[in-house]
């Protein structure tokens, strides 16, 4: 019914739908438990980063249609972070600087896995932006790991047809574990 008489209602729905995807995806304690991210909320707040980029990357490609699903996504992501920071104590006279804070964290990390992605060696220059802005370390032993991953899901969203992306069909790949004593 909304969606007859508010247009914009079901790109929202999908919006919000698609977030809900990338966050469950994010929250696969695997990348917690084999690969080192660090359980707390900056490490799940750059899981959900991460594969908000995945997600952004394949719609940009996109001609035409996602802009307006892209920004959904996006206010998705803004609004559970909202939401959570209340739920943490944080002040409402906080809650604007520290969701501030998270839109250049979102920005910044666009700006660094495109560079990243359309350098000569995607692998290399992803596992470093992976070392820095996912375990704020140069020294990461899984970074490769999860930039491996990273190319992966971009490339598996590629041969998503944008239908299917948009109404949430599609699956992210299957995680490799690192091999052990890495």
């Amino acid at each position: 019914m909304f969606a007859r008489l508010f247009p914009g209602y079901r790109q929202k729905e999908q919006g919000y739908k698609l977030y809900g995807k990338l966050v469950g995806q994010a929250r696969n304690p695997v990348f917690y438990t084999e690969f080192g991210v660090s359980d707390d909320m900056d490490g799940r707040f750059d899981m959900i980063l991460l594969h908000m980029f995945v997600l952004d990357h394949r719609l940009a490609g996109e001609a035409v249609g996602t802009k307006k699903i892209r920004r959904f996504v996006q206010e998705a992501l803004f609004s559970d972070m909202d939401r959570s920071l209340r739920e943490m104590g944080v002040g409402d006279m906080s809650i604007g600087k520290e969701v501030k804070k998270m839109g250049a964290a979102w920005f910044g990390r666009v700006k660094a896995y495109t560079a990243a992605i359309k350098s000569d060696s995607p692998l290399k220059e992803l596992s470093i932006a992976v070392a820095k802005n996912l375990y704020k370390s140069e020294d990461a032993p899984h970074a490769e790991a999860i930039a491996g991953y990273m190319l992966e899901s971009l490339q598996k969203l590629k041969s998503v047809p944008q239908p299917d992306v948009v109404a949430s069909n599609f699956e992210f790949p299957d995680i490799h574990l690192p091999a052990k004593g890495k």
